[in-house]
């Protein structure tokens, strides 16, 4: 079943919740299932600020379905921040349910290299400025990240976060356990819990694993579940995760060879 909604990493410390459907109710159904405090994956945010984003589905969102979509969010441990779209009441409907308005039609924010120069205050939500900007930074080599090494198995209710770095896993990741990046991830035993690369926004951080059979694979926000099994050739095999380099931002499972 084709997901009705994404939750994507934005600038940090922002996601966004991007609606696909004006069906309101599917989506909410469906966070519920996926992130509600009966699911599976009931901790795994953790008070995170979101972007409500339903300017995809060109309808608009009455003040009081927004409302409903805010409890939803609060009961999967998000925290509404922001609304981009169209909203019946604009602007004064969305401050009055403690919202700001996002601007429309912004791109993702790409990393970048640390600038040499001392940026200005940054703002409460801050996007991409402009296309030519995107297309520098796209010139300029990203910095060697540092590598965080964990030779113990990462355990059930256990969470490891290489901030600023790649993540290189020695042992088991067990299922309910886990590994989150902002660079790359490599797992040289079973990958049987949650791992997240790229957490910064970095869309080309890739992961690997010599047996990859995860809860939860996220590379920049793009995430699939254990729900949707992988293929048989993936499936408890030596694989690597990346996303698809065509705007698309659909996450690639490629076997690697023994």
């Amino acid at each position: 079943m084709t997901a009705t909604f994404d939750i994507k990493s934005a600038q940090l410390p922002l996601m966004s919740l991007v609606t696909k459907t004006a069906d309101l109710q599917q989506v909410l159904a469906e966070l519920l299932q996926s992130y509600g405090p009966a699911s599976d994956n009931a901790d795994f945010f953790e008070h995170d600020a979101v972007v409500i984003d339903t300017s995809k589905t060109k309808t608009a969102l009455a003040a009081e379905d927004l409302h409903a979509l805010l409890d939803a969010l609060l009961a999967c441990r998000l925290k509404p921040v922001a609304f981009r779209g169209d909203l019946v009441g604009g602007a004064e409907a969305a401050l009055a349910l403690g919202l700001v308005m996002a601007a429309p039609d912004v791109a993702r924010s790409q990393p970048r290299p640390e600038p040499n120069t001392t940026e200005a205050p940054v703002q409460v939500i801050k996007e991409v400025v402009t296309e030519v900007i995107r297309e520098v930074v796209r010139e300029v080599p990203a910095p060697a990240l540092p590598t965080l090494v964990i030779d113990k198995p990462v355990r059930s209710g256990q969470k490891v976060y290489a901030r600023g770095a790649d993540l290189v896993v020695l042992a088991m990741v067990n299922q309910g356990g886990e590994i989150v990046a902002d660079g790359h991830i490599h797992v040289y035993a079973p990958l049987r819990g949650k791992a997240m690369a790229g957490a910064n926004g970095n869309t080309q951080a890739r992961i690997f694993s010599t047996c990859l059979e995860p809860e939860l694979i996220s590379i920049a926000g793009v995430y699939r579940t254990s729900e949707n099994p992988l293929a048989p050739d993936i499936q408890g095999k030596a694989a690597q995760v990346r996303l698809s380099d065509d705007g698309q931002e659909k996450l690639l499972f490629e076997a690697l060879a023994s």
